[in-house]
């Protein structure tokens, strides 16, 4: 998944760099899974930014994303790409997820919204997205990029991710819903010390 995506710039340790360049976007992620919340996110949607780090600083995932794309047509190729990338330098700081808890939850409020994220980073690409946003942005970000950015993120993480918030500030609902999201990764991710192999019955994941 991730050589269709992107090149494998460094990888080892629980941590990955991959960049992709096309006509149309010029992206490069790093991810640390064993990070301490630090970010450094640039990708000319300022909402989207936000996002990100919030996502990183409640995962506990150091990440930095540089991002150029072709913002004077839309931000639809500069956000999706992002959330590929990012998601194929998760798979790839995840390695074979042998040890690892797999499955994760969160609930997370944010004023009158909440937002609760269950995923399974076990290799299995799904996503069952549920905001109900009112408006149609945030910022200079189509809202309905939110759900597409999940939807990337997950089938290039190989993630099974059901999310869904309400709320009736559409900022408030989408900031929960990445921060939801930012936990239940940051709980399938850590390291189980009673686990040798994978969490499968199966003796593999993917």
């Amino acid at each position: 998944m991730t050589g269709q995506i992107g090149t494998v710039l460094a990888s080892g340790d629980r941590m990955a760099t991959v960049t992709r360049s096309t006509r149309e976007t010029q992206i490069t992620v790093t991810i640390k899974l064993d990070g301490t919340g630090e970010s450094s996110i640039s990708t000319g949607v300022g909402f989207y930014d936000h996002l990100l780090n919030s996502l990183s600083h409640h995962a506990l995932f150091d990440l930095a994303v540089e991002a150029a794309g072709d913002l004077a047509i839309d931000e639809h190729h500069t956000v999706e790409d992002v959330a590929l990338v990012l998601g194929a330098a998760f798979a790839e700081a995840l390695g074979d997820r042998a040890g690892i808890v797999r499955f994760g939850d969160a609930a997370v409020p944010m004023d009158e919204s909440v937002a609760t994220s269950v995923v399974d980073v076990g290799g299995r690409p799904y996503a069952v997205i549920d905001l109900p946003f009112k408006g149609k942005r945030a910022g200079k970000m189509p809202l309905e990029l939110v759900e597409h950015v999940f939807e990337s993120f997950a089938r290039a993480g190989g993630v099974t991710l059901h999310l869904k918030a309400r709320g009736r500030s559409d900022h408030h609902m989408a900031e929960a819903a990445f921060k939801a999201v930012g936990r239940s990764l940051r709980a399938a991710c850590a390291i189980d010390p009673r686990r040798s192999g994978v969490a499968s019955t199966k003796g593999s994941l993917g």
